[in-house]
């Protein structure tokens, strides 16, 4: 048992961060990020031993991460990018630095994408490897590099529209 307690440890330290910003890139909101990530490693923990080896830790991490948020979101029946992400923003412009100011933007934009975008770009952000990202979403990594291209894009043309307002 203290093995495992040891490990999971490892594994929490490890990847904690990157989960809680795929958590945030959902829900827009810092508490309800946080849930999710309690969620997601309470799931890895009860499903530590059923680890196969077969993919990367962290991208097994990932799955589940993704597969609760989604289950959240149908559950709430809400769309981050609608209800919760502006309201989110204008509270946090305040308090803010410019520099913070623009990262809270960022997300803002990267609330008003697809889902499916959305988990691509927020691990992008988290500089996960492309193969890794690729294996998460199911998709090929010369696909993968289309869609991270045109999701820039896309993020750059909302980045512009906010900057103009």
């Amino acid at each position: 048992m203290a093995n495992k307690e040891a490990a999971f440890k490892q594994i929490y330290e490890a990847n904690s961060k990157k989960i809680f910003h795929l958590c945030y890139g959902y829900t827009g909101d810092d508490d309800a990020a946080n849930d999710l990530l309690q969620e997601t490693f309470l799931k890895v923990w009860q499903n530590l031993d059923k680890f196969r080896n077969q993919a990367m830790i962290s991208t097994w991490i990932y799955r589940i991460a993704v597969n609760t948020c989604l289950t959240y979101l149908r559950s709430e029946k809400r769309q981050a990018k609608d209800e919760l992400t502006p309201q989110l923003a204008e509270t946090k412009r305040e308090e803010l630095s410019d520099k913070n100011e623009q990262v809270a933007l960022l997300y803002k934009c990267i609330s008003k994408l697809e889902e499916s975008e959305r988990i691509i770009i927020t691990m992008v952000l988290d500089e996960v490897p492309y193969p890794e990202i690729a294996e998460i979403s199911g998709i090929s990594e010369g696909n993968l590099r289309v869609k991270i291209y045109r999701i820039k894009q896309k993020l750059t043309e909302l980045y512009n529209q906010y900057e103009r307002l």
